[in-house]
């Protein structure tokens, strides 16, 4: 087979305060022509930072030693106009986060044409033809409608296929995919999986995909290599790997996986929250004097009950309006209905009265780096509703955050630090710990794990679970990842363009799912195949 990349004894180290800190070590690894490689590991293994040393595309800061090269050509120390003419032509990139890769003051049209342009010098009515054929090979429908769109009017596959028709745009041989499927919703993340598989073999393309999800690289992988703190600790043939893992960070890998149920709810569980028929319409409004014109249906009618120690697993697709429910329930938007917390209609709760109520609804967010201010430190985060609501019989604040710190597995020592200080696991901790510090009644857990390794997500699960267990928590869990649910739920709502449209105890809807749309969930989580027949895909 013959070798697009060939990459010997990479090692790459940052320049920090006078020292050279080591990312990667002695790092091989090769990718012949048509064939899917990945390289897997936990966040910091040096996976990403072996990807992007491939074309030089490391800061200033950046030591690089060791040989890297492409069709036989040596790619570090190599002049910046050879690495420019490879860069998004031979060798492109998809990134992880679409919506920060893609210029949000920019329409597709221009962000595709840019590189066309560069590249190949075609312009005008070549380039928008170029442009229309991309976004149809990549599955958008109405491209030609599409041009004048802006990043934040897609979905989140939407987006992420723009970036696969970007770099798919000068015809490159080599695909470098960085977690291109992480924080999308399962049947988006197999439709993009089909899609790269379909693309690869029909323009020849060889794909280095990064991921630190297994069960992806099962299902998409030829060769597998696995990354630890900077080095490859075992490689081999994907169905070998998997079915006989040798090195023990490789099976601790495979055997993080989420397992197990939450403990059962006392017959006698008080009810923490009840929603009847609760409706959120977002109105249109149009014209000089702003007239409703028309309504954005979020959710339609929803009826749910929560008790003492029970979960309520929240799934569908992204826009389906599992955070908008949420929201309303914690009356942080406006809903129509019922919204019933320990027995009191709350729906026309406001002021004073509500924010008492607001202790005990809390809520923790899915990307813990986003959420957490960068300007203050792990303590004040924490604190930051004791500023609101007080401390608890006028302790010290501190010593509380101390208290609460420990709990989640926190060192307290490290109150003092700032969020990009802590890994990410330790960021969601944190984000745990402001929710928790004021003993809340109810937790919304918005994709608490999505942004996490397998790893880490079953800490963190582990975590929740115990906190539930010992404060009798009413949790409402909203994932796309249907395994997380499965694990923490005791009952679980199928949501659809602001419908509910399944609702009942989590074996029921997981083993004998009622509708069509909860199939297709079910089959995007847990067979790939099946998923590609259930979207179109070939």
């Amino acid at each position: 087979m013959k070798t697009v990349l060939d990459v010997k004894d990479l090692s790459v180290g940052f320049s920090q305060d006078g020292k050279v800190v080591p990312a990667v070590t002695d790092v091989s690894f090769t990718v012949g022509l048509g064939e899917t490689v990945a390289i897997v590991g936990e966040s910091g293994s040096g996976k990403s930072v072996s990807a992007l040393s491939t074309v030089s595309l490391l800061p200033d800061s950046a030591r690089v030693t060791g040989s890297v090269t492409y069709l036989g050509t040596e790619m570090i120390g190599a002049p910046e106009a050879d690495l420019r003419r490879v860069r998004g032509n031979d060798i492109s990139f998809i990134f992880q986060e679409p919506m920060t890769s893609l210029n949000p003051l920019h329409t597709l049209e221009k962000q595709l044409a840019e590189s066309i342009q560069l590249h190949q010098g075609l312009s005008g009515d070549a380039v928008r033809k170029r442009i229309i054929e991309l976004l149809i090979k990549v599955g958008i429908r109405d491209p030609e409608t599409r041009l004048t769109s802006y990043p934040h009017q897609l979905s989140g596959g939407q987006r992420q296929r723009v970036m696969i028709a970007m770099a798919l745009a000068n015809g490159p041989e080599l695909l470098i995919a960085d977690e291109p499927t992480t924080a999308l919703d399962v049947t988006i993340q197999a439709q993009i999986l089909v899609l790269l598989a379909e693309l690869k073999r029909a323009e020849n393309m060889s794909l280095l995909f990064i991921t630190h999800d297994l069960a992806v690289v099962r299902k998409i992988a030829d060769r597998v290599y696995v990354m630890q703190k900077g080095r490859i600790v075992e490689e081999g043939l994907t169905e070998g790997l998997f079915n006989n893992p040798q090195h023990p960070y490789t099976q601790m890998l495979l055997g993080a996986e989420q397992t197990g149920e939450p403990d059962p709810v006392p017959e006698d569980a008080e009810e923490v929250v009840r929603t009847d028929n609760l409706r959120i319409w977002f109105p249109i409004h149009r014209g000089l004097l702003r007239r409703t014109v028309g309504h954005i249906k979020a959710v339609n009618s929803a009826t749910i009950s929560v008790r003492q120690g029970e979960t309520l697993g929240i799934v569908g697709e992204s826009g389906s309006g599992k955070t908008t429910l949420a929201l309303g329930i914690m009356r942080l938007i406006r809903s129509e209905g019922t919204v019933v917390f320990f027995g009191d209609n709350i729906s026309g709760t406001k002021g004073k009265a509500l924010r008492g109520l607001r202790r005990y609804m809390q809520i923790v967010f899915q990307d813990p780096y986003g959420s957490l201010s960068p300007r203050m430190s792990a303590m004040q985060i924490i604190a930051e509703g004791l500023s609101v609501h007080g401390a608890p019989d006028g302790r010290d604040t501190r010593e509380l955050v101390a208290e609460i710190m420990t709990e989640v597995g926190l060192d307290p020592s490290t109150m003092d630090r700032y969020p990009h200080e802590f890994s990410g696991g330790q960021r969601q901790r944190i984000a745990i710990a402001r929710a928790m510090i004021l003993r809340p009644k109810l937790v919304v857990l918005d994709e608490p794990t999505s942004a996490l390794d397998m790893t880490v997500q079953v800490q963190i699960v582990g975590l929740l679970r115990e906190l539930q267990r010992k404060y009798g928590l009413a949790y409402l869990f909203i994932s796309h990842d249907l395994k997380v649910v499965r694990a923490m739920s005791h009952k679980v709502i199928v949501m659809k363009e602001g419908d509910v449209v399944e609702y009942g105890d989590r074996d029921q809807v997981f083993d004998s799912p009622q509708t069509d749309y909860t199939r297709a969930l079910m089959a995007a989580a847990f067979d790939l195949k099946v998923a590609a027949q259930e979207y179109g895909a070939t």
